[in-house]
């Protein structure tokens, strides 16, 4: 917790930007009837009954301190989807960084293994040897800034039938869009000084 809560603290560097990554999960669902359009006085309305139509993965990547944030919709969540998001990361948006410092959970395909199972090992190599990792503890995934805009996101934007992976990544295209134009970032206060005294019962208790 300690080492996620120092990392938070430092200053920008444009050389090793930190960049906040997490993943969840989204239903899929289409309307089985064409809802009523409003008219004055009464809003929309929509049918009770709803079609499945799979799940969708979405990651969120941010960068706290411009108040970037880029969401990534894919048709699965495996090593191989990750290792592209960290690609993407390292070649194409970051090519010029000495060092990408990330922040995510302790999820299996979360680390540098993913790399190696989805390009070659020189490849692999290059990406992994610019990536500096920093987990939330177990129990902890509070600790991640891009949990709070997935919080936003699914408030704003997710709250509603979305049937298809095309209308899904026109929606948070569209979000996205919007709140990095309005640079929304994360005024995080809580230290580590805090948590040894708000969170002194997760701490290790040594007799003296």
């Amino acid at each position: 917790m300690e080492d996620v809560l120092d990392v938070y603290h430092r200053p920008y560097d444009e050389d090793r930007p930190l960049i906040c990554i997490d993943e969840q999960p989204k239903q899929l669902v289409s309307e089985t009837r064409v809802p009523l359009p409003p008219r004055p006085g009464l809003p929309a309305r929509y049918d009770y009954e709803y079609k499945r139509e799979g799940v969708a993965n979405l990651f969120m990547l941010f960068q706290p301190l411009l108040g970037w944030r880029y969401v990534m919709p894919t048709e699965r969540r495996t090593a191989k989807d990750f290792a592209e998001v960290l690609r993407w990361l390292a070649e194409d948006l970051y090519p010029d960084a000495d060092r990408l410092v990330l922040v995510t959970d302790n999820l299996n395909t979360h680390s540098t293994a993913c790399l190696y199972e989805a390009f070659d090992p020189v490849r692999a190599r290059r990406i992994a040897e610019r990536l500096e990792w920093h987990y939330t503890p177990k129990h902890g995934s509070w600790l991640n800034m891009a949990e709070i805009e997935f919080a936003a996101l699914s408030k704003q934007c997710l709250d509603r039938r979305i049937g298809t992976m095309a209308r899904l990544r026109k929606e948070v295209a569209a979000w996205e869009e919007e709140r990095n134009e309005q640079m929304v970032g994360v005024n995080w206060r809580f230290t580590t000084p805090d948590a040894r005294v708000k969170l002194r019962s997760l701490y290790p208790s040594i007799k003296a």
